[in-house]
């Protein structure tokens, strides 16, 4: 079995590691570098539990190869907030609007998301559903999770106004 070297930015720092070729991201970051906020639900890519960034783009790590990443940028769940007590907006609103129960599922719901928060574009309930369609829930039924994203982008937005007032006079 062949193994490869493999550098990796996850989460602002630098990982080099010798992995099998055959390993899968998921594994890589539970496993090799302790990170056991992405979930395994499937292993099919149907799920998205396992959802992180690479390179900014939400990618199903159950799917990808570890050696697909050498010289790239995965952002995991555990680089999104500070701690509990700075969680990023997205993590804030679903705690505020109950959009977890279990939490087997948040990890790749927040992944999956925080590009789209990122963008600063604008969505309705419709949308969000739409964005979210790729996440599996066995827990809460989806309308809190919904809630919670429409919480976090009225957050940013309005504070992003603030900011803006702030800044012109």
């Amino acid at each position: 079995m062949s193994t490869h070297r493999v550098t990796v930015e996850v989460n602002g720092e630098t990982h080099t590691r010798e992995v099998d070729a055959r390993l899968l991201l998921s594994d890589f970051l539970r496993h090799h570098l302790g990170l056991r906020g992405t979930r395994v639900g499937c292993e099919h890519g149907v799920c998205g539990s396992c959802t992180v960034l690479l390179s900014g783009e939400p990618v199903r790590a159950c799917l990808t190869l570890a050696v697909q990443t050498d010289g790239e940028v995965v952002d995991t769940v555990e680089g999104l907030g500070e701690n509990t007590e700075h969680m990023h907006p997205l993590q804030e609103s679903f705690s505020a609007c109950h959009g977890l129960q279990c939490g087997f599922c948040t990890s790749g719901f927040l992944m999956s998301l925080k590009p789209l928060y990122d963008s600063g574009i604008e969505m309705n309930a419709t949308e969000i559903r739409e964005a979210i369609s790729g996440n599996i829930c066995r827990c809460t039924g989806y309308q809190q999770i919904v809630e919670a994203v429409d919480r976090a982008l009225h957050t940013r937005d309005s504070t992003d106004t603030e900011t803006s007032e702030s800044n012109d006079g």
